[in-house]
Formats: structure tokens, sequence, C-alpha cells
């Protein structure tokens, strides 16, 4: 018997692959985060956009050069960062979808908004996909951004 035969896919051991990221997402561990992400898993955070003077950055690329900066500079400016998994819906065909709660209190800048002691809880919406090897291959993440600059104190106008 194979690794392949011995462990498949089903919805329960993908949702389970994407309970273990929040886990870890939960306790600061990065590179354990990206150990559950394919080597080429792509990212696409669709809110994140932060304006530049030459560029603008999007939250589009892959978890090896956008998602851990991502996570490290938000645990960094956000130390105690944390999440609350609502609900975790998967299928067989490695389909799972997350309803988190991310929250923390902002220490240090993060993107434009600079740090005033404020506090932020979000509900977030996840759409991954767990390949047969059961590791994320794909994830995109959608909330409202505006909710948390309000939250922190950050009001930008146009």
């Amino acid at each position: 018997m194979t690794t392949a035969e011995a462990i498949a896919r089903t919805a329960e051991s993908a949702a389970g692959v994407v309970t273990e990221f929040f886990d870890r997402y939960r306790a600061h561990d990065i590179n354990g985060m990206a150990d559950l992400c394919s080597i080429n898993a792509s990212l696409s955070y669709v809110p994140v956009e932060v304006w530049g003077k030459q560029r603008v950055l999007r939250g589009d690329g892959k978890v090896g050069t956008i998602g851990k900066p991502l996570w490290t500079g938000l645990v960094t400016a956000f130390p105690d960062l944390t999440n609350t998994v609502r609900t975790v819906t998967a299928n067989d065909d490695g389909d799972v979808v997350a309803e988190v709660d991310i929250e923390g209190t902002q220490q240090l800048p993060w993107g434009l908004i600079r740090p005033a002691g404020q506090h932020y809880c979000e509900p977030h919406l996840f759409v991954f996909h767990v390949g047969p090897d059961l590791l994320i291959d794909s994830m995109t993440g959608y909330w409202n951004d505006a909710g948390i600059s309000q939250q922190l104190g950050h009001e930008e106008v146009d």
C-alpha cells in the first residue's frame, strides 16, 4: 500500500488540513502554516491593496512570496493575533470553505495604519483547495478591510 492509498483525500481529511492551518495560525507558526501548503500554492487575499508612490501591492501570488510575508507582518503588528474558526465545510474534491473571525490589538504599523493600541475583530471567509497529497494548493480570503481600518481608528478618504 502506498502513502497515497493510506491517506485518501476525503471531505473530513481536507477539512482537517484547513483546521490545522488555523491552529498553526493561532500559534503564530508561520512556517508550519506554509508547510501545510504545496510548494507552488496560490494565495489571493482579495481586499489587500496598498498604494505607494511607485507601485500598488496586492495580496495575490504564492504562499511563499506573498502569504508568508503578510502573515509575518500581521503577527508582528498584532502580537496577540488570534482566530476563531466558526465553520468548516468541505467536499471529497478538496474544496473547503471556512468562516473565521480574526482579531488582534495593533502594536506596530500595519500597511498605512499607525498603531494606536486599537483592537479589531472581523469575520473572514476563506476558500481553500486541498490537493490529493493533502496539501493546500490554493486559498482565497475575503473580509471587510474598511471595517478593520475603522476599528483600528484609521479613516482614509480618497
